[in-house]
This record gives C-alpha cells, sequence and structure tokens, in this order.
C-alpha cells in the first residue's frame, strides 16, 4: 500500500500542477472570450496609453499590485494563526485563488478560497477557509458602510430623478439603504466579537464536533481585527481611485465627488447581486449602466471603465495566478 502511496502523492506533486495551469488557462481565456465587448475595450485601453492622459490607466495598473498586495498582506497577518507564512507565498496564494475562482466560474467568488488553501499545510487546509472567512466579512462590513452613505448622499438627486430612469423605486432604494446600515451594524458586531461567537458556537452539539476547525478564530483580539479592516478600507479606496481614473479616461462626463459615490452605490450592488466569474461582467456592465446612467448619456464609456477594471483587475491577475499553480505541492514531505 505504502508504494501506493508514494505514486499518488508523486502525481498530485508534480503532475497535478502543470495539469490544473493547462486547465485554468483555457478556462481563463474561454470565459474572457465569451463576454460581450472585451474586443473593443481591449483596443481602447490600448489606445489609452498614448495622449495627455496616458498616466491613467498606467497608474491604474500600478494600483492593482497594490490591490492584491493588501489582500495579500491581510491574509498573512490572519493565517499567522494556524502557520506563519512569507508575503511573497501570501501574494502567489491570493492570484492562485483568483484563477481558480475564474475558471470553477464559483459565486461571488467564492472559489478563491480553493485556490489559496494550497499553500497552507496538509492538516490546516480547513482552517485556513474559516480563517479567510474573517477577511471576508472585513471586506463586507467596509461595503456596506460605504454603500450606505453613497445612498444617503445620492439620496436628494433620486427623489428628484425622473421615476422613468430609475430602475428601482424610491421605496426599494430606502429598504436598500437600511437594509445596509443594518448589515453594516450587525457585521460589524459578529467581526469584533468573533471570539465571544465561537465560544458561544462551540456550545451547540453539532458544531463542538468540530470545534477543531474554527477554534483559533477565538484568539483574534480588537487591534488586529482593526488592523485587517483598515486594510480593507485601504482596498476599497484603491477599488474607487481605479475606477474614477478609468470614467475620466473614457470621458464619462460626471463630477469627482459624484462619481465617487455612485461607485459606492454600485459596489454595494455587486456584493449583494448573486454573480459567477463568468457572468460578472455582463452584471457590472448592467449595473454601471443603470447607475451611471443616471448623469452620463456615454453609454460606450461606463461599458468601457467596467470591462477594463474587470481585465485589469480580475484576468490579468488570474493569468499569474495560473502560472503560480505550476509550483503547488498538494503533499509536502513531513
Amino acid at each position: 500500500m505504502k508504494p501506493l502511496t508514494r505514486r499518488f502523492k508523486i502525481f498530485f506533486n508534480y503532475c497535478l500542477g502543470p495539469i490544473l495551469f493547462i486547465w485554468l488557462s483555457f478556462s481563463i481565456y474561454r470565459n474572457v472570450v465569451n463576454q460581450p465587448g472585451w474586443q473593443e475595450s481591449w483596443v481602447n485601453i490600448q489606445r489609452s496609453f498614448t495622449g495627455n492622459e496616458a498616466w491613467k490607466p498606467l497608474v491604474v495598473i500600478l494600483l492593482m499590485f497594490f490591490n492584491w498586495g493588501i489582500e495579500a498582506k491581510k491574509w498573512q497577518v490572519l493565517v499567522r494563526h494556524i502557520q506563519p507564512i512569507s508575503f511573497f507565498t501570501s501574494f502567489k496564494a491570493i492570484l492562485s485563488g483568483l484563477s481558480v475562482s475564474l475558471a470553477l466560474n464559483t459565486p461571488n467568488g467564492t472559489g478563491e478560497y480553493v485556490g489559496r488553501v494550497l499553500y497552507i499545510e496538509e492538516g490546516n487546509r480547513i482552517r485556513a477557509v474559516a480563517i479567510t472567512f474573517v477577511g471576508s466579512i472585513s471586506q463586507l462590513i467596509v461595503t456596506l458602510f460605504m454603500g450606505t452613505i453613497g445612498l444617503y448622499v445620492l439620496d436628494e438627486y433620486f427623489r428628484d430623478a425622473d421615476r422613468i430612469t430609475l430602475p428601482i423605486s424610491l421605496f426599494w432604494l430606502d429598504v436598500l439603504m437600511y437594509a445596509a446600515l443594518a448589515g453594516t451594524i450587525a457585521f460589524t458586531t459578529i467581526y469584533f466579537k468573533i471570539s465571544w461567537l465561537i465560544q458561544l458556537l462551540e456550545r451547540v452539539p453539532i458544531v463542538k464536533k468540530y470545534a477543531f476547525f474554527i477554534q483559533k478564530l477565538e484568539e483574534f483580539r480588537p487591534p488586529e481585527l482593526l488592523k485587517v479592516l483598515l486594510l480593507s478600507m485601504g482596498r476599497y479606496t484603491i477599488f474607487v481611485v481605479q475606477y474614477l481614473l478609468l470614467l475620466q479616461l473614457f470621458k464619462v462626463e460626471i463630477e469627482a465627488s459624484t462619481s465617487v459615490w455612485l461607485i459606492t452605490v454600485m459596489f454595494l450592488a455587486l456584493a449583494i447581486v448573486p454573480t459567477i466569474a463568468l457572468a460578472e461582467l455582463g452584471v457590472r456592465g448592467k449595473l454601471s449602466m443603470y447607475i451611471f446612467g443616471l448623469f452620463s448619456i456615454n453609454t460606450l464609456g461606463i461599458l468601457f471603465t467596467a470591462t477594463t477594471i474587470w481585465l485589469i483587475n480580475l484576468v490579468v491577475p488570474a493569468l499569474a495566478g495560473s502560472l503560480f499553480i505550476l509550483g503547488i505541492k498538494l503533499f509536502r514531505n513531513k
């Protein structure tokens, strides 16, 4: 039985990586070419590197590295409770997670967890998923909080707008705003009381049986959780700046202050609407047209912005992540 086990490990360590790379690369390519209008957007991205505003796409690309660098730092901080890893390992895990998520078409990026935990030791992988949950909550808190403010700031405009131009009624906009506020309060409470919540859950018989996988969540203290939350806020700020620069680049003429709050509302909608990676660009495009279309008739510029953000922030890092998959070893020698 031992030789069979050894051959099994050799296959997964040295053959599975290349197989995954080929499959992920093909899946990502297929997903991209199935997206409507991506060719036109790519041509416009290339054209945008000439002229007086050529610095804007360069800044957007540079911010992409900062964006995923912050996420890598956040994950490094979180998983050190179960296994210390280097920043570079964390960065590879983040991009590999993106690659798996895009290839598998998982809802709202949940497939990222699969790619990330491949860089964690075998016995810690399920616990790493539980740890990653804390980081997801922190990002959701920021999205809900900023989206609530955005809805409040734009409320007067929505009420003055022609009802025909609004995608939903004023009643449901109010419901969305108060629901986002309630969600912000609820998730913030859960987030900063995570250790207390885990201790409470461990008293439930069915949860107690699997308590080993979530016990490390009890170790998180408010100062560390605040640090993770601030890192999430940093990522969110980068997203907003990227979107703002591309709206200006593609001549979507909306005041910068108004654009910022429209972006927060769009991110809130994206967090609420369930999507899979394959359909995400379509959802982004539709939401962008509904939200930014209230202030601008430049539909093409709005769609180019949504597509460019998708290509730069998701597809390019996912392709890089598929290369990192080549070096993954599922089983490590003890």
